[in-house]
């Protein structure tokens, strides 16, 4: 059955006095509003997806022993997409175990789906787990419906509107080195945390509409730093099927833990499989390690 939101992107009318055909672009939603009704400001990125941030502020986590900032291992966000009148909602939310079931029900109560829900690291303290979702509809409703469902965590969120964003505080880390071992640049962010992201080559679709890259669908690597001048690494490739034992065989080599292989969509093509990983050593030599495991993929150049 074909849903409301697949309806072209385009929509074609013959005009009666010239005999020639008009195309009429759909709008793009107020993202204002769309930011008020959820709670959070957000930020246009490439390819038109609006991409707002809601990162659990709120808790103190540890992995291993080392406390993790909230960009660096617990950023739930939500990514619009404009598909014709309508728009399309991918994120992932970080859940104390006990508020999964109600925010998933809070999900399903406003029409959204769940994709996923599993771990993305071991060893961490509190739990958090990790849901995935999905939804399809006008944006202010699809973001109403997250507000309701998310009122069931601790997930700050603020009476909307758009706020300064903070500057990024210095990472404590050697970047550049970072970048010259990885091969690729990345950027910092608050809390001292260092990104890097790296897209895929294909073009990739969940039933015709184009997921990009501020969607979820591009390999992130996050880098925090620790004690004695080491850091700690996670994020997750992403990886068709003939990748993945190729990249969990590389970075084991170089001393990372593979914690989590798993899919975060149902539908999306070609069919992606992410893979979480954790450590904390030395950061040039992850780098390499992390570059080395980069190698058996189809990513796009630096």
């Amino acid at each position: 059955m074909r849903r409301p939101w697949m309806r072209a992107i385009l929509v074609v009318g013959l005009a009666a006095t010239a005999g020639a055909l008009e195309v009429t672009l759909a709008s793009e939603p107020d993202w204002k509003t769309v930011e008020a009704a959820l709670g959070k400001s957000g930020q246009i990125q490439p390819g038109g997806v609006f991409r707002i941030g809601l990162p659990r502020t709120d808790l103190a986590v540890s992995v291993k022993g080392v406390p993790v900032k909230a960009g660096f291992a617990l950023g739930s966000y939500a990514a619009f997409k404009p598909v014709g009148d309508q728009a399309m909602v991918m994120g992932d939310l970080v859940l104390l175990d006990q508020e999964v079931p109600a925010v998933m029900a809070g999900l399903f109560k406003g029409g959204l789906e769940v994709t996923a829900v599993h771990n993305h690291l071991n060893d961490m303290s509190p739990h958090v787990m990790y849901m995935h979702y999905e939804g399809h509809g006008e944006a202010v409703k699809l973001a109403t419906a997250l507000r309701q469902a998310l009122s069931a965590s601790g997930t700050p969120l603020g009476a909307g509107g758009s706020a300064t964003a903070a500057p990024a505080a210095g990472s404590g880390l050697d970047t550049k080195q970072i970048e010259q071992a990885l091969g690729r640049s990345g950027r910092a962010l608050d809390g001292g945390v260092f990104q890097v992201t790296v897209p895929r080559t294909e073009v990739i679709t969940e039933m015709g509409v184009q997921l990009l890259p501020a969607m979820g669908v591009t390999t992130v690597i996050n880098f925090q730093p620790t004690a004695d001048g080491k850091a700690a690494i996670t994020g997750d490739f992403v990886l068709i099927d003939k990748e993945v034992n190729a990249v969990a065989r590389t970075l084991v080599q170089y001393g990372i833990d593979v914690t989590a292989i798993h899919n975060h969509g149902l539908m999306d093509t070609p069919r992606l499989f992410y893979m979480h990983f954790w450590a904390n050593d030395d950061p040039v030599k992850l780098a390499q390690g992390l570059k080395a495991a980069l190698s058996q993929t189809n990513s796009a150049k630096p």
